[in-house]
């Protein structure tokens, strides 16, 4: 399972996020539910590097499909902010339907 945690502070401002695991719905190379969770993550990283020119902090594995993005200042631009909706959007609907077992968001306050 891909398990997505979104951190924000008590203003509702996003902190950062971490994206863990592989889905495990199919097969290495089959697995459509870990690269649309790939391509939403990595697409908004980029994003909002390249787009926004928000100071972000990124490490990843990709050996255990780990990758966390953390907001370097707070707080976020506006385009980032709607960045990081459409992104928790995208990852909703794909929870939604292929079920909490394949990818599972959660929400964290710091």
């Amino acid at each position: 399972m891909t398990q997505i945690t979104f951190y924000k502070t008590s203003a509702d401002e996003y902190e950062s996020f971490v994206c863990d695991g592989h889905a495990g719905f199919a097969d290495y190379g089959q697995d459509i539910v870990c690269a649309s969770i790939s391509v939403l993550v990595i697409n908004t990283i980029n994003a909002l590097d390249d787009i926004t020119g928000e100071a972000i902090d990124v490490d990843a594995d990709e050996d255990t499909g780990r990758i966390r993005c953390r907001f370097m200042k707070l707080p976020l631009k506006e385009t980032s902010r709607a960045l990081m909706d459409s992104l928790v959007l995208g990852l909703t609907q794909i929870e939604k339907q292929y079920g909490k077992n394949y990818c599972k968001l959660t929400f964290e306050e710091v």
